[in-house]
């Protein structure tokens, strides 16, 4: 347990997990970020359209001796989005962190194959959250001259690939990330992002297990052969440990900031 967020209460979205892995060893984003941030002293508001799986997060940050709480939303709809921090504020007193961190890739395509369904879908689960997400929680940050909001994004928003809404989407998060971040530093509330690179997470193997019909091994080995650091695919605490780093004070003079969490896959760009 450490104090790098002590006395501060965050939001997490999609803090639950995708089913598969539930309480195995291999852990989500959102469920590594709630646990890491209640190991340095944050309280956490538990956010999930599955609030059976945020549970499941809550019992292990409870078992460690840290404070959560869940609360059920779907957070592609603006409604229950301002119900979030509200709730927050009732159950903990406060708000000074937001992480961003929901994001679908299931039924994305190419160009000509990808479905206006889907797109919709995707684009509102990816970008258009994030946008109700920052809207919903700023005024509260604002009014108390201090927060931080972490968005995650996808190192796919700058590298190729052939799944064109989820690129658009995350290419999407990081101009909103900017442009939100250049309108609120001067209330005293940094806004970042997070490209995640080939993350080994349920949510990523699962999938690809389920789109492609391939083993589970052999996905894991593929993508950790894509990566140039040695090693492999990282982890969620990866991605959770940069998330911490950007919502705690040690980043204070950090805003408007897109970084890289991607064993150097964004160096092979170019």
């Amino acid at each position: 347990m450490g104090n790098r967020l002590e006395d501060k209460v965050a939001i997490v979205s999609a803090a639950g997990q995708t089913p598969g892995d539930r309480l195995g060893p291999i852990l989500g984003n959102g469920r590594a970020t709630a646990m890491l941030f209640a190991r340095e002293g944050a309280r956490v508001l538990l956010v999930d359209r599955r609030p059976e799986s945020a549970e499941e997060t809550r019992a292990l940050i409870a078992a460690e001796g840290g404070a959560a709480s869940v609360f059920a939303a779907d957070v592609t709809r603006a409604a229950e989005c301002r119900a979030i921090p509200e709730r927050c504020v009732e159950v903990f007193g406060r708000v000074d962190i937001l992480v961003n961190n929901v994001g679908i890739g299931g039924g994305d395509a190419g160009l000509l194959k990808l479905q206006e369904a889907d797109w919709d879908r995707i684009m509102a689960t990816n970008l258009k959250s994030m946008f109700l997400m920052c809207q919903a929680v700023m005024p509260h940050l604002v009014k108390q001259g201090s927060g931080a909001i972490v968005n995650i994004s996808s190192i796919a928003a700058i590298a190729s690939m052939n799944l064109i809404a989820y690129k658009v989407s995350k290419a999407g998060v990081n101009a909103l990330t900017h442009a939100v971040a250049m309108g609120a530093a001067p209330k005293g509330v940094r806004v970042n992002a997070i490209m995640p690179g080939l993350i080994h997470t349920p949510m990523a193997i699962e999938g690809w297990a389920e789109a492609t019909g391939k083993t589970r091994e052999e996905i894991v080995r593929a993508r950790d052969e894509r990566v140039p650091l040695k090693g492999g695919m990282g982890s969620a605490w990866d991605v959770a440990h940069a998330a911490l780093f950007l919502a705690s004070a040690e980043a204070k003079f950090i805003t408007a900031a897109v970084l890289p969490v991607d064993g150097g896959q964004s160096g092979l760009i170019g």
